[in-house]
């Protein structure tokens, strides 16, 4: 017995990002995940690349560990009742084909609970399945600039810039995990399984946060700050003596200590005291800040800071962040067997559990790898897969 979510079976009919993200973390809990794939390639990411370890693309690998891989040919009686018999013995279904699709498969909520009660089918779209998009595909950049989020994301004068990854794919993973979570304790109470129907949009949207709340509470449109705060100052870069750092003043107690430790007398006048007041007189403060912060370097400037208990913190690259000694003792870098990649280094979870921690169990499958050991498992003959074979039905 292994992870939190022991015993529990996910089919897996999603593919990209969104869907993959949130079925591997259901995995890394240790749940039992088939992740199906089409017969005619698989999961795009499989081909997005450069670059490529042993010809596996390093997009896949990122969401993908703790499945077994099995293709089917949905468009085949044969195929569809191969994913009849998965779901009839299933806890979760997810998937993320455009709303209608997997109805028009054979496969929508309303059949497969014929084949199975309590199954929970957990639907991941652009704009979900109601709305005038609903019938839009939705790609996480144009999820980024339909919710706002780019309208707000840069320099003011500057143009509009996306998040750096797939922002609103991976915190559309977050909710679906957490929605199938809910739907799978309400089924503990009552033996009811439902539909989870969650969009990207809905989800970028709701992680909007303080900044949509700023707007519904005052009707102002938030603007690009770049690395600023819009409700927090001090709260960004500056400028050591030998290069940037970043600065976290999070409350009046702790800014009192800055004040102390910039030796400044100007920074404690009545216009600064609350945070409040330096918002409406942010220009003047940060000007006198920076000025001071130029006298030290980084490092000098990290160790004052961290001795009087002020947030801040270096601005790492990505080699420094996951070779750094924090990321090392937290293992959020894990090694794995791999059936053809040596030493294969993947994200750690950060999900840490006293009792039934993480485990790393299967790799990333690679295209097709499980498919004769499911169905086999599901009561086919090897002479039944050969012929399924040549009608490239798997």
């Amino acid at each position: 017995m292994s992870g939190p979510l022991y015993g529990l079976k996910i089919i897996d009919l999603s593919r990209v990002l969104a869907g993959p993200y949130c079925t591997m973390m259901l995995g890394d809990m240790g749940a039992e995940v088939t992740k199906i794939e089409s017969v005619d390639g698989g999961d795009e990411t499989r081909g997005w690349g450069p670059p490529f370890l042993e010809g596996e693309s390093a997009y896949f690998l990122c969401a993908n560990r703790n499945k077994q891989g099995i293709t089917l040919n949905l468009k085949t009686d044969q195929g569809k009742d191969i994913l009849r018999r998965l779901i009839a013995d299933a806890d979760v279904v997810v998937q993320n084909f455009k709303p209608g699709t997997l109805e028009r498969l054979g496969f929508g909520y309303d059949k497969i609970k014929k084949l199975n009660p309590g199954i929970i089918l957990a639907s991941i779209s652009g704009f979900g399945t109601t709305g005038p998009f609903s019938h839009l595909p939705g790609y996480d950049y144009i999820i980024q600039a339909m919710s706002g989020l780019m309208s707000i994301t840069g320099y003011r004068d500057g143009e509009p810039a996306k998040v750096g990854v797939a922002i609103a794919d991976v915190l559309t993973a977050l909710f679906t995990c957490i929605g199938i979570l809910g739907a799978l304790q309400h089924r503990s109470r009552t033996g009811q399984g439902q539909t989870v129907d969650i969009s990207l949009f809905d989800s970028q949207l709701a992680a909007l946060v303080n900044v949509a709340s700023n707007y519904l509470c005052t009707g102002n449109i938030p603007e690009r700050l770049g690395n600023d705060h819009p409700n927090i100052v001090p709260y960004q870069v500056f400028a050591a003596k030998d290069g940037d750092f970043v600065l976290a003043v999070g409350n009046d107690r702790q800014y009192r200590k800055l004040a102390k430790l910039l030796e400044d007398e100007t920074l404690l006048k009545e216009q600064f005291e609350t945070n409040s007041g330096r918002l409406v007189n942010k220009d003047e403060l940060v000007k006198k800040i920076a000025a001071k912060i130029k006298l030290k370097t980084r490092t000098e400037w990290k160790q004052l800071l961290d001795e009087a208990g002020i947030p801040n913190g270096p601005i790492n690259n990505v080699k420094e962040a996951l070779e750094s000694e924090q990321t090392r003792v937290r293992e959020m870098v894990v090694k794995v067997d791999h059936p053809v990649i040596k030493d294969i280094k993947l994200v750690g979870s950060p999900l840490k559990f006293s009792e039934t921690p993480i485990k790393m169990d299967c790799p990333p499958p690679l295209y097709s790898e499980h498919t004769e050991e499911i169905l086999i498992r599901l009561g086919y003959t090897n002479e039944d897969i050969i012929e399924m074979k040549q009608l490239k039905i798997i």
